[in-house]
């Protein structure tokens, strides 16, 4: 296991990150301290989030969901908003979309 910070580090802006997940989580794992199922978390999920996005402004999400099931779920709204909206379905389509956006200039 390689801590976060650790990551953030080494790796520099220049850099581009991608992020694959369901982000399907409860949304208290993202707004509060102490919101995770199965650990302390001091921090809110959103603050890890921002550091990483501020490290990385060159980032997406790809989430293997099906993008027309997203709007069920309240966290894939709140990452998907901390993304600015960069999240992308994990379909061809979709990882063309996020290569397109990880190829634009910041």
């Amino acid at each position: 296991v390689i801590p976060t910070f650790d990551v953030l580090h080494k790796y520099g802006p220049d850099y581009k990150a991608v992020f694959v997940g369901d982000a399907s989580m409860s949304p208290y794992e993202i707004a509060h301290a102490g919101g995770s199922v199965e650990h302390w978390n001091a921090e809110a999920g959103h603050v890890w989030l921002s550091r990483v996005l501020a490290q990385w402004r060159n980032a997406v999400w790809l989430n293997p969901v099906r993008e027309q099931h997203w709007g069920y779920t309240h966290s894939i709204k709140l990452v998907r908003e901390l993304f600015g909206e960069r999240m992308y379905p994990l379909t061809l389509a979709g990882l063309e979309a996020a290569t397109r956006e990880l190829s634009r200039k910041h």
